[in-house]
């Protein structure tokens, strides 16, 4: 009898069962690899169990013709290097390999090894795309649900139905095999996976990940050239010439990497060397423009190897992951002109999501222009300068450092400043004749400094480098200091000068005339709330339960104090809480 071995893609797919069902391989010795079982294995603790089961229609097909099935003795092999391993076996078996992957018989054929490759599907294209018509951007299949499709372009689309059969759970494990044994997944994980096939990514997703098996399809609605987005003269001379860090951001469907596209075929059709790094690899792009996904699991060795081929620009579609951030900025340091892709609601956004992630002063040199998608065209367009000069709102000279300035682009005109104050970097708005942001922001800052000291403390800034701090009169010692030590240390960290003094009413009063008011207590998951709408802000008082004093809190804007559920006092509240005890809160 001649030896015939199937692998796993031909077994999962129900090939090699039709194969024995229809007489085709009567005659001959059916041999089960080792190798190939651990993949089916793995598959299926992976949630795609079909390739088990075919396993078992495989063997009750040949008992049924009278077919012999043998199980070989070899070992799995690496889980990373499949094809090796069923290659070994046939070869060691001395049969015939069965297999429905193009690569692997391509390899056998390579080494001179006996091999039928049938391909699946060959005559047609894969059973998802008869939901798509020229306008569907995306589809989405979920077991129990009619197929729906996303219809229209980017801004302006519907949620229909393409067709109005519920789908099973197995017309959906047979479409994931289906897809499964056209491509190999760009990512594989248990219950997920993401395949790129032609200009489709798909995503699968099934229990224990999901609560429902569910494939999407998403394929780019248009394909357009950076001429058709009618960009002014002045931001296109940008592009080409001045900008060499830029970030393409955007709400998701937005138009992002149809923008990302435009551009990357835009310079190399300006004789530009152009790479792209992606996962999975789904821009349309043109021909010349290698693709690269990770190499190795991380897009850090796929970085290192286009140092290797000096690109003169590189398009990272998604950047999500904080060692992304890293990658896109190591890349741009090194000379390259990188454009990245990311997710953002607003174009500061955008630039927010680098803050904290790289050193502040480097993000200027990373990104020098940002731009937000909407609705599938440019909506909003930043640029990004780094200055040494007094932040907005401020007026004292000895008060200069550096501040990241994000401007208009077409104006030229600052909306955003971006600078450290205290030990925070934060994003303020340049608001027009005025320094309310950079007021506000001081005030909270000075508040949560000088409540270390008196946690009833008042502020008020009272110009743009000074404030008045209002503190109980046994907390003046310690936040004045010895010889001034500490109130001095308190005017660098908040970068204005102090005048404190004593307020009235020793640490504070809890409400308006002096009585107590009384309060309702709420839980939430991490704190006892509790709710006192008479009692003035941020004053500490005292919490009375049946005229005697239980605790002191802070009180919050509106009367609101939060205590911790698993403090003393958070402990103690509740209990007298879960009594119906009816608690006031009194200005302590």
């Amino acid at each position: 009898m001649d030896p015939v071995l199937p692998d796993e893609y031909i077994v999962e797919s129900g090939q090699m069962e039709r194969l024995v069902r229809n007489g085709v391989l009567d005659g001959a010795e059916i041999l089960l690899s080792g190798a190939v079982a651990g993949q089916l294995r793995l598959r299926a603790a992976r949630g795609r169990d079909a390739g088990l089961r075919e396993m078992e229609a495989l063997r009750r097909a040949a008992q049924a013709r009278g077919i012999p099935v043998r199980r070989l003795d070899d070992r799995p092999g690496p889980l990373d290097d499949p094809d090796s391993a069923v290659l070994e076996a046939a070869r060691a078996a001395g049969a015939e390999l069965f297999t429905s992957r193009r690569f692997r018989a391509a390899s056998a054929r390579a080494e001179g090894m006996p091999v039928q490759h049938h391909e699946r599907r060959a005559a047609q294209g894969p059973s998802f795309e008869k939901y798509f018509d020229d306008s569907t951007m995306s589809v989405h299949l979920r077991e129990g649900q009619p197929p729906m499709a996303k219809r229209g372009r980017p801004g302006a689309f519907e949620l229909a139905r393409a067709s109005d059969e519920e789908l099973s759970r197995a017309q959906l494990d047979d479409m994931s095999d289906e897809l499964h044994a056209l491509a190999r997944p760009d990512v594989s994980l248990p219950g997920a996976s993401v395949i790129q096939y032609r200009s489709y990514r798909v995503a699968l997703a099934r229990p224990p990940f999901s609560d429902a098996a569910e494939i999407t399809i998403v394929r780019p609605a248009v394909s357009l050239s950076l001429e058709e987005y009618g960009l002014s003269e002045q931001l296109t001379e940008r592009l080409s010439r001045g900008a060499e860090g830029i970030l393409i951001s955007g709400a998701p469907g937005s138009g992002k990497s149809t923008l990302a596209s435009a551009l990357a075929n835009f310079y190399h059709r300006a004789g530009k060397v152009v790479k792209t790094l992606e996962s999975p690899r789904d821009l349309q792009v043109d021909d010349g423009i290698t693709q690269y996904s990770k190499l190795g699991g991380s897009f850090e060795n796929s970085a290192d190897m286009l140092l290797l081929v000096r690109p003169d620009y590189t398009v990272f579609d998604e950047v999500r992951r904080r060692e992304d951030f890293g990658v896109y900025s190591d890349l741009r340091m090194t000379g390259v002109g990188t454009v990245g892709v990311v997710h953002a609601n607003s174009p500061i956004d955008a630039v927010q999501r680098f803050v904290g992630k790289i050193e502040l002063g480097m993000i200027p040199s990373v990104i020098d222009t940002v731009v937000y998608v909407k609705d599938g065209g440019v909506s909003k367009v930043f640029g990004l300068e780094l200055r040494v000069k007094v932040p907005s709102g401020m007026a004292e000279q000895d008060l200069a450092r550096p501040v990241i300035v994000v401007s208009d682009f077409e104006s030229g005109k600052a909306e955003y400043e971006i600078y450290t104050f205290g030990e925070e970097n934060v994003i303020i708005p340049v608001q027009e004749g005025g320094s309310t942001g950079a007021a506000r922001l001081a005030e909270e800052k000075l508040r949560e400094l000088v409540s270390e000291y008196d946690p009833g403390a008042q502020v008020e800034v009272t110009g743009t480098s000074s404030a008045r701090v209002l503190v109980a009169k046994h907390a003046l010692p310690s936040i004045i200091g010895r010889g001034g030590a500490n109130i001095s240390a308190l005017e660098k960290r908040a970068s204005m000068r102090i005048d404190v003094s004593e307020r009235e009413g020793g640490r504070g009063a809890g409400a308006q005339g002096g009585g107590p008011v009384p309060c309702e207590c709420s839980e939430s998951r991490a704190a006892l709330l509790l709710e006192a709408p008479g009692a003035s802000a941020w004053r500490e008082a005292d919490v009375i339960a049946d005229g005697q004093v239980v605790a002191t809190v802070r009180v919050g804007r509106g009367g609101r104090i939060k205590v911790p559920r698993h403090s003393k006092n958070g402990r103690r509240l509740r209990k007298l809480c879960s009594e119906g005890a009816q608690l006031q809160i009194r200005g302590a």
